[in-house]
């Protein structure tokens, strides 16, 4: 079974149509929008771009409209910065803050009994509100969920690490109102550099820890991407993506947990039919683990603990260097 990076960019629906809302497919298909700089190499080795000013400034201007992009997406109404609560589901009922009715969970199928008044709706239809009424979903599969609605709020029904969870998403939530976007480094072009996806003969089940103590992730690896930077030689394993024909890449450099999030960084990347991708850490992003901590997102794979400092792409969010 073939597992998607999911909790990186939420796939949500419209509360009322049921229509995806979200933009993940089209900020993953953006993600090479600048072409590759012109090279030169010094007496070291080293590999460095040579960019002449017009260059630079498309450059940057694409990441500049990648950036707003991600940033709206990421300010979701519905999105991971609403999340109010996070609840483990498990064999006692009980009624959950921020959601109607009371909740329980038995051989992998979750019910709900709602109490005279509360509703719940699915793809825009309203579900059986009879007082008493047991409602049943699942069984889930494995980092799949649905999106139940009450009222503005949407409920966030899933399965992590082998258990369910029950996630309310709500637009006046703190965090979501408080956002006020996100630091990153400058867009740099000596960031950006091609490397070879390189397939296994078998993709490799391959399994992480989580942000959340107590889970893991067991995604599937297809391959691995090599590439230089500054003059030294990496290999990055890769997952698969949330649109298809992208990769993602979880990672951590020199500087995580000094000027970037210390658990993670994610880059998507998309390999061309020789296996050529381009690696743009400029655009590199921040799991939702890294503002708060109502996600369960995954850590990268020992191998992805890159010794370099990569000084690109987003940093630690306001909201986290406030808490240090």
């Amino acid at each position: 079974m073939k597992f998607q990076i999911l909790d990186i960019i939420p796939h949500l629906k419209n509360p009322v149509t049921g229509e995806i809302v979200s933009t993940a497919d089209r900020l993953n298909q953006v993600v090479q929008t600048a072409p590759p700089s012109p090279r030169t190499t010094t007496s070291t080795g080293a590999i460095l771009p040579v960019s002449t000013p017009t260059e630079t400034d498309t450059f940057a201007a694409a990441w500049e409209d990648w950036h707003a992009a991600h940033e709206q997406h990421r300010a979701h109404p519905h999105g991971f910065l609403a999340v109010t609560h996070l609840h483990w589901l498990d064999g006692q009922a009980a009624r959950l803050d921020g959601a109607p009715g009371t909740w329980s969970v038995e051989n992998d199928v979750v019910s709900v009994v709602l109490e005279p008044g509360e509703s719940l709706l699915r793809d825009g239809r309203e579900l059986n509100t009879a007082a008493g009424a047991t409602l049943e979903f699942g069984p889930i599969e494995e980092r799949g969920g649905i999106n139940l609605v009450s009222g503005n709020t949407v409920i966030e029904l899933a399965k992590r690490g082998g258990s369910y969870i029950v996630r309310p998403r709500n637009p006046e939530n703190g965090l979501l109102r408080s956002y006020r976007g996100t630091p990153s480094y400058a867009p740099d072009a000596a960031f950006a550099v091609t490397g070879t996806f390189v397939p296994f003969e078998v993709p490799r089940p391959t399994t992480v820890g989580a942000a959340v103590e107590g889970i893991q992730h067991v995604y599937e690896a297809p391959g691995e991407i090599r590439f230089q930077l500054a003059g030294q030689e990496f290999a990055l394993t890769a997952f698969n993506g949330h649109a298809p024909g992208t990769l993602s890449v979880l990672f951590t450099d020199a500087t995580s947990g000094k000027t970037t999030y210390a658990a993670n960084r994610s880059l998507t990347v998309v390999p061309a039919a020789d296996g050529t991708v381009r690696l743009d850490f400029n655009r590199a992003i921040n799991l939702p683990c890294a503002y708060t901590d109502l996600a369960t997102c995954p850590l990268p794979p020992a191998e992805n603990r890159l010794p370099v400092a990569i000084e690109a792409g987003e940093k630690i969010p306001y909201e986290r260097q406030e808490q240090q």
